[in-house]
């Protein structure tokens, strides 16, 4: 009987450590699912964490840095590659991996129209996208391309060209609108 206690009780103990949550309150293996991953993503590009993480997004992975420095990191969806595109006419910064929660592009909740084509001339996206709070437009395009790039807004535009390779940048700062 004592070895049944014994045993039920380490059983108990390695489940509730195998279901542990993460800081962000998400189960880690709900997080191993790419589109919850972009969720997240999503949450912290829209400003919506009120805590003091930090997060940015490489060319592979997702990386929360935690109050105390410590840091946790989710893989991206293996065919798609995150970028994020601040188009400006007299104000930007230099950027290579997009901060989620420290980047500010210049025309805030702005109205964009964007055509994104692949060198092939296949159009990937044709739609108006809002820059949200931070300014800057986000994107989940196809992995292992090269892209043009046409932004307009208030009669002005800019053309661009943009890649998705691993270690690609994924925060374009660089679209001046003339």
């Amino acid at each position: 009987m004592k070895f049944r206690m014994i045993f039920f009780m380490m059983f108990v103990v390695l489940l509730l450590a195998a279901c542990g949550t993460n800081d962000n309150g998400a189960q880690d293996d709900e997080l191993d699912n790419p589109d919850n991953v972009k969720a997240l993503v999503d949450e912290y590009s829209a400003g919506n964490f009120t805590d003091d993480h930090s997060a940015s997004i490489s060319s592979s992975e997702l990386i929360i840095t935690n109050e105390d420095d410590t840091q946790e990191t989710y893989d991206l969806p293996e065919d798609e590659f995150f970028v994020s595109i601040a188009p400006f006419v007299s104000e930007t910064h230099p950027c290579d991996i997009h901060s989620l929660t420290g980047c500010q592009g210049e025309l805030v909740d702005a109205d964009f129209d964007i055509l994104i084509k692949n060198k092939a001339g296949d159009v990937v996206v044709d739609e108006t996208m809002n820059s949200g709070k931070n300014g800057f437009i986000d994107l989940w395009l196809p992995r292992e391309e090269d892209y043009d790039v046409t932004v307009k807004y208030d009669g002005k535009e800019v053309e661009s060209n943009i890649s998705t390779f691993n270690g690609d940048g994924t925060c374009i700062t660089t679209m001046q609108l003339l």
